[in-house]
């Protein structure tokens, strides 16, 4: 089978490559190991962690339109108490757009329905690339598995992008890339190690949904590790990880948390909720949140470059971490008015379209990272550094995005990094590795150090990088130029970031407007 571009990962990236790519008439093939495209937002069952300004500029156009028809579903199909503009269906306290991971399935298929009814887009669900044929710096064929059915397709491509959710495509192209921690004479960075540490990987997250039903009970069984969770305690953390009296993620000072609103404290119940049911005028319906706390990271071990037996003890392990404090919860937590447990605590399993209330996948924070014509250090975006209101200006942006730089646990027992970051732009020269032509990097896995990947791995970001990715495919394919070319020919970069702006690309901050 002959396609334009093979995208390997259905996450935002590979979504918004496609819609790029496709739009600009290429036929594209795009693989994705779940059967739901999504990834951090369906398949993890993460809400958007997003910039202060989303709700205004700081995204892309298409990214934009997403945003906007998760909000018109819910006005469309649900009986909402208030139509608003700014409608947070969760009225979750991480973000502004907390939702049910199934309407960003819903709101994914029906952008990418032109191409995909039209057959300009093949999408092979359960799919992985198994295997790829290299030729120097060219990535000529790939053999795609089913994972259900063990069927392979051998596929022909002019270009490929990774926009898997660890670089999964590097090691089988076998590519230089980096994991890990760099050291500080490789990257000069203040918050690098002295050396490298390869496995200075930051925590993955088997992230579970629940819905509260107060006055029933709906225990689970006990889990089988629950014993070890509860009494784990980690070298780095003062307290007991199954607890709710546990140091602040950022400043590290011990911090209650409470399940529910209560005084001062900082409730865990509305972080990431994402069905408010006071927003909807439904008869018994119960709010629906997500758990994704610093509780449940787990960082016994890595899910990539490990042994399949490794990969599956510490999968097994991180899901029995999830649901021993979601029994925790259930049996044992304190609450603030007397009493143990919130036995009306319920698994939601169809929230993640799973039948044990876990998400298809674990959320990978940290991937393999390409070595890149352009690596993005701390000094790019720190204030120490840089003295405008934003990061380094780069020649050669193709997009921009926001986020402090947030680093949980590692596993080689790192404590959390949490510093501060300037509004940022993303390089062209970080998605291209230096060592192949048609190669591109549309995930987490571009040119960013273990810190910096601390703030270019957040949603909008990740959907920006997939998305200059595909519209970079197409612009080469059209001209006959490599991507690279692109970077270093001045007439071609600005005739190609003219077409990114013209597509809804913010390329630089408006200064003007962001504040200090």
């Amino acid at each position: 089978m002959k396609f334009d571009l093979l995208i390997a990962g259905g996450g935002l990236g590979g979504c918004a490559a496609s819609l790029a790519a496709c739009s600009k008439g290429l036929r594209v093939v795009m693989t994705e190991e779940t059967d739901w495209i999504g990834g951090q937002v369906t398949s993890q069952g993460v809400p958007p962690d997003e910039n202060r300004w989303i709700e205004e500029f700081g995204c892309t156009g298409r990214y934009r339109e997403y945003r906007n028809r998760v909000r018109d579903y819910y006005l469309r199909n649900m009986p909402v108490t208030e139509s608003t503009q700014y409608l947070n269906p969760g009225k979750g306290l991480v973000g502004s757009l907390c939702h049910d991971p199934r309407v960003t399935l819903a709101v994914l298929y029906e952008m990418l329905s032109p191409y995909l009814l039209s057959g300009q887009l093949t999408l092979w669900n359960n799919t992985i690339v198994s295997s790829i044929e290299r030729e120097g710096a060219i990535l000529k064929k790939a053999v795609v598995l089913n994972t259900v059915t063990s069927k392979k397709t051998a596929i022909d491509f002019n270009y490929i992008i990774d926009a898997t959710e660890a670089g999964d495509l590097l090691p089988l192209a076998k590519m230089e890339y980096v994991i890990g921690a760099e050291s500080k004479a490789d990257t000069d960075e203040p918050h690098a190690t002295e050396e490298p540490e390869p496995h200075n990987i930051q925590a993955f997250t088997h992230v579970l949904a629940m819905e509260y039903r107060e006055g029933e009970n709906h225990v689970i069984p006990k889990p089988e590790l629950y014993d070890f969770w509860k009494e784990f305690q980690p070298a780095f953390w003062p307290d007991k990880l199954l607890s709710l009296n546990a140091p602040h993620p950022i400043t590290h000072e011990k911090r209650e948390y409470v399940m529910f609103p209560h005084e001062d404290k900082f409730p865990l119940w509305e972080y990431r909720r994402i069905f408010a049911a006071d927003s909807f005028r439904l008869n018994g319906a119960g709010d629906i949140s997500l758990m994704n706390w610093p509780q449940n990271d787990y960082f016994l071990g890595n899910v990539y470059d490990v042994t399949p037996e490794e990969k599956e003890e510490h999968l097994f392990k991180a899901k029995q971490l999830s649901l021993s404090l979601f029994y925790w919860l259930q049996t044992e937590a304190p609450r603030p008015g007397g009493g143990k447990g919130y036995p009306g605590l319920k698994l939601r399993g169809d929230v993640l379209g799973t039948p044990d209330g876990l998400a298809k996948s674990v959320y990978i924070r940290e991937s393999r990272r390409i070595k890149a014509h352009y690596t993005i250090r701390e000094q790019d975006v720190s204030p120490s550094f840089q003295k405008g209101k934003t990061g380094k200006s780069y020649f050669d942006s193709v997009g921009i995005g926001s986020y402090s730089i947030d680093l949980h646990p590692s596993i080689s027992g790192q404590n959390y990094i949490d510093i501060p970051a300037l509004p940022f732009q993303i390089p062209l020269g970080a998605l291209l590795p230096k060592e192949t032509d048609n190669l591109l990097a549309g995930n987490k896995n571009i040119g960013t150090t273990h810190i910096t990947n601390g703030c270019y791995r957040l949603h909008p970001v990740e959907w920006n990088i997939g998305e200059a990715c595909g519209a970079l495919v197409a612009y080469c394919v059209k001209n006959q130029i490599k991507p690279l070319e692109v970077r270093e020919t001045s007439s071609e970069l600005e005739s190609f970031q003219a077409s990114l702006r013209a597509d809804g690309f913010e390329l630089e901050w408006p200064e003007d407007r962001i504040g200090g």
